[in-house]
């Protein structure tokens, strides 16, 4: 009977671990990625083309950032140690398969994890999959990355701003509690961490919705750059905020299902002011308000990489609920990024 028992306790440990084996925490910073690849095929031409894909630079900045930080191991070595990693990719080149392709795995491993399985029956035919779905890899992993910041500001955001903008805005939106000093202007809020590097901010301002050109480049660097200049001046007389519409691209995007123009590019002070550096911005339209929010995040830091800081801030952007979408029955659900 005790060696019944002492059986019995033995399955049921087993078990336990096993279990357990997926709740290990994931170890490595943000935006970077293992890539688990023998070294011949790292060194040929197709695993220069997964290199180039994840060593392009992220867009939008003064100074050229990659997207990732690149870490490479041989199947040989991806021990349980390199197996807790939050972002891998794993890189299967046989004739096996009949044509390229990749599949995604989430927490593994670990949490939170993403695991991106990328399999070629030769190297031709990875490298032409590399070059045509890069894009799509890249968007995998930084999707991945804001979600798990979304996460975090669900349970740890600022209340103040978060109160602010629902009273005055009719909206909701999580920033992080770090953005501690704030000012008022007309129809507009600006928050700010302000420190003498490392400087975060957030802006949210409104205006009447007139037709669809508002979203539109010219538009946009317009509005903005009169709110600025009202609400954020430089630290000489006539300096003021402007966006540097050269470097400032637009697209548009889907947020909670809904249309929203993203802008990002870079932003400069005017007037014998010399400090400027990234933003990212989204215009939306609060339909049952007939009238547009533009949301937006920027940073000065010259003396600091600002890629990892406009990205975490920029997750915050998506998690803005207009009037219509707080009075939903989704309300309650958490925003998460469609990936």
């Amino acid at each position: 009977m005790k060696k019944y028992l002492a059986n019995i306790c033995i399955i049921v440990t087993v078990l336990l671990f096993a279990s357990c084996g997926t709740r290990h925490t994931s170890s490595g910073r943000p935006y970077e990625i293992l890539v688990v690849i023998g070294h011949d095929t790292w060194e040929s031409p197709a695993g220069r083309a997964l290199y180039d894909v994840l060593n392009t630079d992220i867009p939008g900045m003064p100074e050229s950032e990659r997207y990732f930080r690149i870490m490479h191991t041989p199947m040989g070595s991806f021990d349980s140690t390199m197996k807790l990693v939050r972002n891998i990719i794993i890189v299967e080149i046989k004739d096996i398969y009949t044509k390229a392709a990749f599949k995604v795995a989430r927490n593994v491993y670990s949490s939170p994890q993403l695991i991106l399985t990328i399999q070629a029956p030769d190297r031709k035919s990875f490298e032409q999959f590399i070059e045509e779905n890069g894009q799509q890899i890249v968007d995998v992993f930084t999707k991945a990355e804001m979600n798990r910041q979304i996460k975090g500001l669900e349970t740890k955001h600022d209340d103040y701003i978060y109160n602010y903008v629902k009273q005055n805005f009719g909206s909701e939106i999580w920033l992080p509690s770090e953005l501690n000093t704030s000012k008022v202007g007309e129809d507009f809020f600006w928050a700010s961490n302000n420190t003498a590097t490392g400087h975060q901010n957030f802006v949210i301002y409104s205006y009447p919705y007139t037709d669809k050109d508002t979203f539109t480049k010219e538009y946009f660097v317009n509005k903005r750059d009169s709110f600025m200049l009202a609400n954020i001046p430089g630290s000489f007389p006539n300096s003021y905020m402007s966006t540097d519409s050269l470097f400032t691209e637009v697209k548009p995007i889907n947020v909670q299902g809904e249309y929203a123009l993203e802008a990002r590019g870079l932003w400069r002070m005017r007037g014998g002011d010399f400090m400027g550096g990234p933003f990212v911005s989204h215009t939306r339209l609060d339909k049952e308000n007939q009238r547009i929010i533009v949301a937006e995040v920027f940073v000065y830091s010259p003396d600091k990489k600002k890629g990892n800081m406009i990205r975490n801030l920029e997750s915050s952007l998506y998690t803005l609920r207009l009037p219509g979408a707080i009075a939903s029955k989704d309300a309650e659900e958490t925003v998460i990024i469609e990936e």
